[in-house]
């Protein structure tokens, strides 16, 4: 495939062929939960993404696992990660290629905390806690998942990131989902930010649920994402994350602030507490926009909020969902965002002929 469409980074911006790219993105998060080695639909993602692309929309966040309800990833009581079923691998092949056809990027989320959330009659909850829990179950999921998940699909340019995994904050804080260390958490993400990074051009990211565990500002809790406390865990350069994933809900904005109509970095009032390392995305919000019921959100509209995001230098917004998984809406909802965005700065969304 052409290597002239992969995104990389360039000056805290998202880069293609030597062209600055905004990610006019979404949340497609599954179809069926856990499509790919269930309940996969190639039509109905194709015609899917060719309408995104046709709307303006260049890229897409995806579940590729949800938590494993399709018993895709083969996992064993001990948590050692032995590789993953044919029909996910015959599955994925067919996703990327459509990805590709409809240049879509992929930001392709591999795990998410409800893998480790025990409820009804999940007691597969246990082994994903268990996986979390020693150097060698934490090194199978790499070596036997992570690994060949990227050497299959590495060539492909939009295969754009990897979120190693989706709010990770709540398998820390929640007893549904184990209450594990930040040592835990972190020792998994850094092990896997390495692997991806020694084996592929992929860039990596963690989707953030709120800026509490990834930021030393704001009276935060100290950045667990940080490459100081991933290679203190794993000593490995390669052990870090190239840019920053948050996601902003109503409930967040009397703590945070809404991050739209702030900088991605500093301390608040002025910035919303990231580190100015890296460029920065706001990688979920409702699709129907930031007006809701924290105070000062009154005049907002999804246009405003995309505007103003660009302006104080996010790399881009992904709503949640294109596809109304939830009550958080769809894409009609930010359709009218999606096209100004695609009129009024094409070069950036679309970079390349």
């Amino acid at each position: 495939m052409n290597e002239n469409r992969r995104i990389t980074i360039v000056n805290n911006e998202f880069s293609v062929n030597g062209r600055k790219i905004w990610i006019n993105g979404a949340n497609t998060p599954w179809h069926n939960w856990d499509d790919f080695g269930g309940n996969y639909n190639n039509d109905w993602w194709d015609k899917h993404f060719a309408k995104l692309h046709d709307a303006g929309i260049n890229a897409s966040r995806v579940w590729i696992n949800c938590n494993n309800a399709n018993g895709a990833l083969i996992i064993n009581n001990d948590g050692i990660i032995t590789g993953a079923s044919e029909k996910h691998w015959e599955d994925l092949d067919q996703f990327f290629q459509i990805a590709a056809k409809n240049q879509i990027y992929i930001l392709a989320s591999i795990l998410s905390h409800d893998h480790f959330k025990n409820t009804g009659t999940r007691s597969e909850a246990f082994k994903w806690r268990n996986m979390f829990c020693s150097n060698e179950t934490v090194m199978s999921f790499a070596q036997n998942y992570t690994i060949p998940f990227i050497k299959r699909y590495g060539d492909n340019p939009y295969l754009w990131s990897i979120d190693i995994c989706n709010e990770p904050e709540w398998i820390y804080e929640n007893i549904e989902c184990g209450q594990l260390t930040w040592e835990q958490i972190s020792y998994f993400l850094a092990v896997n930010a390495a692997a991806i990074h020694e084996n592929s051009k992929i860039l990596v990211t963690v989707g953030a649920g709120f800026p509490k565990y990834c930021s030393d500002y704001n009276n935060n809790r100290g950045n667990k994402f940080s490459d100081s406390f991933f290679q203190t865990l794993y000593p490995n350069k390669n052990a870090y994350l190239d840019f920053w994933s948050v996601h902003y809900f109503d409930w967040e904005g009397p703590y945070y602030s809404v991050p739209f109509y702030i900088s991605p970095y500093g301390s608040l009032p002025d910035g919303f507490g990231l580190d100015i390392s890296k460029p920065a995305i706001i990688e979920e919000c409702v699709a129907r926009g930031s007006k809701g019921e924290t105070k000062g959100t009154e005049n907002n509209t999804i246009i405003t909020d995309y505007e103003n995001a660009i302006k104080n230098g996010w790399q881009g917004v992904m709503p949640w969902t294109s596809n109304s998984v939830d009550e958080n809406g769809d894409f009609s909802d930010f359709s009218s965002a999606a096209k100004y965005m695609i009129e009024k700065y094409r070069e950036l969304v679309f970079p390349f002929p």
